[in-house]
């Protein structure tokens, strides 16, 4: 009895810690946002000819509107259009026959191509694409991924600067309509975005995401292509560290663009997020361990568990949602988006944390409907039914 009470008492403690240690990254995750997109942003000093690569899968709730922003640009240059499906039927396209009534003064080009080289079936679609690419400045972009009109303007500034290889975006989360997509879009404002704040003020983040992948062609024919990424789950990453071997700076500038929250369940929300937690994983096994420590409340109520409702464990449990709820608002105001829904802020933090706990459990993704194996290097392979 007294070694198990001696455990508990150890255990709460230690909790306790963590959750302190997640208060003082939370709030100065808070500041540091803030700081991050105070920056200005870099003008072009010239308007090169752009190719905008868009890989397409089935229809998405605001499709059109997504790839409407993209036709919509204040960009003086020549920008070329061009969607990929694997398959002539893909519903996509009927989206990108109503883009072309809509935009008819847009330089649109379509490829239907069921070639696969490797399991990530986004980088085949990609790999089809490119031979149709009339440019030397490429842009690569998802389908759920929504931009204002400076969106080239920005990136092409970034991407003139000495040294540079590749412009990569940050991104908040647009929910689509429901409950699920608003609490997904929780992961991507207040988890994810402030992370990648915090990681690169820190040094410790080397990020690269595929909401935004611009590069020159020169670029990508130094790293080789897109084909020793047809087995990467988390290929986005694996670009930008190939662009840094070779000596070239990956960028982020000062801006986000909104990535659509599109998961309608409970089981979409969390297959999703599980493939991203497992795919973190993958890329740094230490970084991802390491992450656990950013869930105070998590930890605060594991305290209060340990130490039988210890009265701190409760002040320490309102402390850490008062830090959330301080990080929302200071996101909210650096993104210049509204004050909304801080109720569910706590409810996604408990969802997190079990997500995290669950990532250690298996190798297995979902992706696009498919069943993917994670090895050691974050390398894909078709998973067999257990």
């Amino acid at each position: 009895m007294i070694a198990a009470h001696l455990l508990a008492v150890t255990l709460a403690y230690a909790c306790a810690a963590c959750a302190v240690f997640g208060i003082v990254y939370t709030v100065l995750a808070g500041v540091l946002i803030g700081r991050f997109f105070a920056r200005p942003v870099s003008e072009p000093t010239s308007f090169p000819p752009v190719t905008v690569v868009k890989p397409l899968h089935g229809i998405e709730w605001a499709l059109l509107a997504n790839l409407s922003s993209f036709c919509q640009q204040d960009y003086p240059g020549p920008v070329q259009f061009l969607f990929g499906v694997h398959e002539s039927t893909d519903p996509a396209l009927q989206t990108v026959d109503e883009l072309r009534r809509l935009h008819p003064e847009a330089d649109i080009t379509v490829v239907a191509d069921a070639r696969l080289y490797g399991p990530n079936r986004k980088i085949s679609n990609i790999l089809n694409m490119l031979p149709q690419a009339q440019h030397d400045v490429l842009v690569f972009a998802d389908s759920d991924v929504s931009v204002g009109p400076d969106y080239l303007r920005n990136v092409i500034g970034e991407l003139q600067k000495p040294d540079v290889g590749l412009v990569t975006c940050a991104y908040r989360g647009q929910p689509d309509p429901g409950f699920w997509p608003r609490l997904s879009a929780k992961a991507t404002n207040y988890q994810f975005l402030p992370g990648v704040v915090m990681g690169l003020a820190l040094g410790l983040a080397r990020p690269c995401f595929g909401q935004t992948i611009a590069m020159r062609r020169d670029t990508l024919e130094k790293i080789g292509g897109f084909t020793p990424f047809v087995r990467h789950l988390a290929e986005d990453h694996a670009i930008g560290e190939a662009v840094r071997m070779i000596g070239e700076k990956v960028m982020i500038p000062p801006f986000t663009i909104t990535h659509a929250c599109v998961e309608t369940s409970a089981a979409q929300l969390v297959a999703h997020e599980l493939r991203w937690s497992r795919t973190i994983r993958s890329v740094d096994p230490l970084g991802h361990l390491g992450s656990a420590l950013v869930h105070p409340l998590a930890f605060a109520l594991l305290a209060i568990a340990f130490s039988g409702g210890a009265k701190w464990g409760w002040l320490l449990a309102l402390v850490a949602v008062c830090a959330r709820l301080m990080l929302k608002l200071l996101s909210d105001r650096a993104l210049r988006q509204a004050h909304r829904d801080l109720w569910l802020l706590p409810l996604w933090d408990i969802v997190s944390f079990a997500i995290f706990v669950a990532s250690f459990c298996s190798s297995r993704v979902i992706w696009r409907g498919f069943s993917f194996k994670v090895d050691g290097d974050g390398l894909l392979s078709a998973a067999q039914d257990e």
